[in-house]
This record gives structure tokens, sequence and C-alpha cells, in this order.
């Protein structure tokens, strides 16, 4: 069953901030664009406390579920620099049945957009990490207070 934003509250996305430290930067001062993907994981993980009330190491190790990225889709906007905050917000566009896509977009200190993202992540089992696996319902739920109208 696909949870459709209409029947749910309003939208809190999840935020939250992080500085970029030197062993993030390239030789020009800049992230090096691969730490983005870095950054949005950390944020991910991050996220879970305050939508699901448990940390991504107990969604894997307790729960047994897997969120595997399957598909990612993202535009560089302005570069973050050496001591600049990123400050990120996540949102679910979408809970589908054995998916989930998720938004990303990340801001320096002064809210200039840097970096945003659209990625699909898919449910599947620790001990199975190939076979999909329908959404939990307590999963829904927990993404729910960040889903998208």
């Amino acid at each position: 069953m696909d949870m459709k934003r209409a029947d749910l509250p309003a939208c809190m996305p999840f935020t939250s901030a992080r500085r970029i430290d030197f062993p993030m930067v390239d030789v020009a001062g800049i992230v090096y664009y691969p730490h983005y993907w870095d950054l949005a994981h950390r944020f991910f993980e991050e996220s879970w406390e305050s939508t699901c009330g448990m940390h991504y190491h107990d969604v894997l190790h307790q729960k047994k579920i897997a969120l595997p990225l399957i598909h990612s889709e993202a535009e560089f906007h302005h570069p973050l620099e050496y001591g600049d905050t990123a400050n990120c917000e996540i949102t679910v566009i979408k809970i589908g049945t054995t998916s989930i896509t998720w938004r990303y977009a990340i801001e320096n200190q002064r809210g200039v957009l840097c970096w945003s993202a659209i990625q699909t992540t898919v449910c599947t089992s620790m001990d199975a990490v190939t076979e999909k696996e329908p959404i939990p319902d307590w999963m829904k739920k927990g993404l729910s207070r960040i889903l998208e109208n």
C-alpha cells in the first residue's frame, strides 16, 4: 500500500548540519564531489532517530533491514568550501511498496543551495540484500513525518 500525503499531517523536513573539514576538500579547497554522497548518507543515518525513533545501526542489526541505494540524481549548484557549514534538509517524496524516494538539499551557512539530490532506496533483508521486501508499517509511519505533499 502506497502512503498518500493527503492523509498525513504537515511535513517537517529532517534538518541537520555538519562542518566541512579538511579531509573532505580537494586541492582547490572545495568539497571533492564524492563526499557529497558521503555527507548525504551521514545525514540519512542521523535522520532515523527523529523519524523512526531508533539509530540506523538498530535498523540494520536489530530490525535486520537494509536500504541500499538503487538510483541517485544530483545537481551541483555552488561549491562548499573548507570551513563551511553544510546544512541539510531531507524529505521523503514517496513511500512505495518496497522503495523510498528521498530529496536532499544541502546549503552553506549563508543559505546558498550547494547540492541537491533525489535518491531511491529499496527495502531488503540484511540476510538477503538482493531480494526486495515490503517496507514495514513502523517505517512507513515514522518516515511519514518527513513525507512531502
